[in-house]
């Protein structure tokens, strides 16, 4: 196992049996074992990743991929039929909602059960409970039995366990979904808390966004192989790509693949090598220029001066309900801004023919450095027309040694025994 990975699977395998008329008593076994057929499920077909110490990964998919069954291989709740995996350090997992507490037990009483099952010890438990109860804001709930819980509540008391463990290893499966929104942004600030001290976090889930928030880098599973892997951005509007085609093929047909219909779309990783473009081709961007306040194209603007994006694009078919998206990413990779008409609450349009739009920063407070942007056209129900990555490339450049992101406008107020001293930090 290298040194600098947590976690390392290699070319793993998992099927499962599915009976079609199962016995389940020995007589139901002895007398009817012609009615025990079955069919083999594969589930996981060769497989392998690696995870390096420190970093979290998002596994995506449909539903019945493989992306659970890969995080039960990890906790060893399961094993592999083939293939290896190695793990380095204690793991801390969330698998399914409530697993491995007692139903007629406190909320307290389930901390020392659940915590014990990940390898705590009756005094590290004690040091961390009052810390594990903060956490999960149940101080009032405690001492009732969890089955008096609901989901949520379920939810803020495992993960508080999960991670107050201290683990180098920390699995999650989709099980944020079911908190507020209050305690699900509580609940991502922690993620990347205990990121940032080191911890290795691997997270399933429908919810792109949340693997965005913490994840540098996205595992498409696509019927139980990596369909695709990259950082989020590049990873995920392919599979955004592929179900859109697949609900349209569903509603448009109504038929399985093999039925007479066009054929099951392809993941999109089966494209040429390189590709940065997808979409359906309905309409396509076909040129973008990037203006200063003088109305002169340029890929280099001063700080909070103005910058404008004009998108040239043409028509092949009518996009109804069209939405036009940008994204600005940092050359590191950190998306500093993105947003869409949509967001806007631009009222709602079609596309009939060529034409172009215009975005226009009035300020542009990025500090000095390189940027992309990233385009998109997409129709009302989130079909991709063309989203283009790294489709423009520009830079900022100041007087200032701000650090960070962006320049925020700021004043300095000082007042002591002399006159009072005043200074301010502003887009010029």
């Amino acid at each position: 196992m290298k040194a600098e990975n947590a976690v390392e699977v290699c070319n793993i395998t998992k099927k499962f049996k599915v009976y079609y008329d199962k016995g389940h008593t020995l007589k139901e076994k002895t007398l009817f074992r012609r009615r025990r057929a079955y069919e083999e499920h594969v589930v996981l077909d060769g497989i392998s990743f690696e995870i390096p110490k420190g970093e979290a990964v998002g596994f995506i998919g449909q539903n019945g991929c493989g992306k659970s069954t890969t995080l039960k291989l990890l906790t060893q709740i399961m094993y592999p039929d083939s293939g290896t995996i190695q793990m380095r350090g204690r793991v801390s997992s969330l698998i399914e909602l409530g697993a491995g507490f007692h139903p007629d037990m406190s909320g307290r009483e389930n901390i020392y059960i659940n915590a014990s099952i990940f390898g705590l010890t009756r005094k590290e438990i004690d040091e961390r409970l009052d810390a594990v109860i903060a956490f999960s804001e149940l101080e009032e709930f405690i001492d009732n039995p969890v089955r008096t819980y609901s989901s949520g509540m379920y939810m803020r008391l495992a993960f508080s366990v999960a991670i107050h463990v201290n683990a180098d290893i920390l699995l999650i499966d989709e099980i944020l979904a079911v908190g507020d929104a209050g305690f699900q942004a509580k609940c991502f600030h922690k993620l990347r808390e205990i990121k940032a001290g080191g911890t290795t976090i691997a997270i399933v889930s429908h919810s792109l966004d949340q693997i965005e928030q913490i994840c540098g880098k996205s595992y498409w599973i696509h019927k139980g192989r990596i369909a695709a892997e990259g950082t989020p951005r590049e990873v995920h509007p392919q599979y955004l790509d592929y179900m859109a085609k697949e609900r349209l093929r569903i509603s448009d047909q109504n038929l399985p693949s093999d039925a007479g219909g066009k054929a099951d779309p392809k993941p999109p990783q089966q494209k040429a090598a390189g590709e940065k473009r997808w979409g359906n081709g309905m309409a396509r961007i076909c040129a973008v220029r990037l203006l200063n306040e003088e109305g002169k194209e340029t890929t280099a603007f001063r700080t909070c001066r103005q910058m404008t994006v004009e998108i040239h694009y043409q028509v092949s078919q009518t996009v109804e309900d069209a939405v036009f998206g940008i994204g600005i990413f940092r050359m590191d990779g950190v998306q500093c801004y993105g947003t869409n008409t949509k967001l806007d609450h631009l009222d709602s349009f079609s596309l009939e023919k060529d034409g172009q739009i215009r975005i226009k920063f009035d300020q542009m407070p990025l500090l000095p450095a390189q940027y992309t942007l990233d385009l998109a056209i997409e129709s009302g129900n989130h079909t991709a027309v063309d989203y283009c990555t790294k489709i423009k490339q520009f830079e900022t450049f100041a007087d200032t040694s701000d650090v960070g992101v962006a320049r925020l406008q700021h004043q300095w107020h000082l007042e002591g025994d002399s006159d009072e001293s005043y200074c301010q930090g502003r887009c010029e």
